[in-house]
């Protein structure tokens, strides 16, 4: 019912006027009635609080620290094996599986562009031709926290700017190119099995999202591309990730995609469309790490 509303609101108002009211309120304490709010998301959705870190509804004073709610630790182990790269968000997996020279599959009948996908960087685009994907969706009432599949070190991040449409089953069966349509996130990662990137896509009511370096990051006005550099390893200033650790979260939800080089991994026999995973995982076994994955 929920897919099918937001898929509603998409072709009948201003998304990104709609998302922003939402995204207010969300992060708006309105006492009695952020707390029915909640109470209602928790039933519909039938959410086990037993999981969160604080388990009673009035313990969050807004809707966003509900939604971004943390779980506890011993719920999502993370694989220690160096060998495993484990899956970075919880959710329902939307494709897995080949990158075709620089397409990937969205839904039967459409592939979109990796080029378009990575907002025209074609230096960046080409290092993951022939390479692998996996495509994660998270519902409303999937745990919205971001983790790093393997050990990296941050090198870009990158804020596209783009429509705000809903990533469901339907929108994905539905509109042609839709991941590189809407407004994302990418983030460029050095690992030990060479460059890495996660990108999280928004869509319409999410508010915001938010990464664990830089706070929520803010869209530029005029709707432009706005990026980020860092530091390579070696420099005291250089951002560490070690795998399992959180990155970003989103203020609502939306859909997580990784890409992998080409011939470094082999994903895990049985995960396929519509399985449902979660963090910490076994997503990939390790093939031809480029160096020692101690050192980063």
């Amino acid at each position: 019912m929920f897919n099918c509303f937001k898929f509603y609101l998409d072709n009948n108002f201003k998304k990104k006027w709609l998302t922003t009211i939402v995204g207010r309120i969300a992060n708006s304490n309105f006492s009695l009635l952020t707390q029915l709010i909640i109470k209602i998301f928790v039933w519909f959705y039938k959410i086990d609080m037993s999981e969160a870190v604080k388990q009673n509804n009035h313990e969050y004073i807004t809707f966003n620290s509900f939604f971004v709610r943390l779980l506890k630790a011993h719920l999502r182990p993370i694989n220690p094996d160096p060998n495993i790269i484990t899956v970075p968000a919880d959710g329902k997996i939307s494709q897995i599986g080949d990158i075709k020279g620089n397409k990937l599959f969205q839904a039967k009948g459409h592939y979109y562009n990796i080029e378009e996908l990575l907002a025209g960087d074609q230096k960046m685009s080409a290092k993951f031709f022939n390479g692998k994907f996996i495509t994660i969706y998270l519902a409303p009432n999937n745990y919205h926290r971001v983790h790093m599949p393997c050990n990296g070190v941050l090198r870009s991040m990158i804020y596209v700017p783009g429509n705000l449409c809903s990533v469901n089953s339907i929108a994905t069966n539905r509109i042609p190119n839709l991941f590189a349509r809407n407004e994302r996130i990418i983030f460029y990662f050095d690992t030990y099995i060479g460059p890495l990137i996660q990108i999280m896509v928004g869509a319409i009511i999410v508010g915001s999202i938010e990464t664990v370096w830089a706070g929520t990051i803010i869209p530029p006005h005029g709707g432009l591309i706005k990026k980020w550099y860092y530091p390579e390893a070696n420099n005291k200033n250089s951002i560490t990730l070690l795998k399992g650790q959180e990155m970003a979260f989103f203020k609502l939800g939306s859909t997580v995609i990784s890409l992998f080089t080409p011939d470094r991994m082999e994903f895990i026999a049985g995960l396929e469309y519509k399985k449902h995973v979660t963090v910490g995982t076994s997503l990939a076994v390790v093939k031809s790490p480029i160096f020692s994955k101690k050192t980063k």
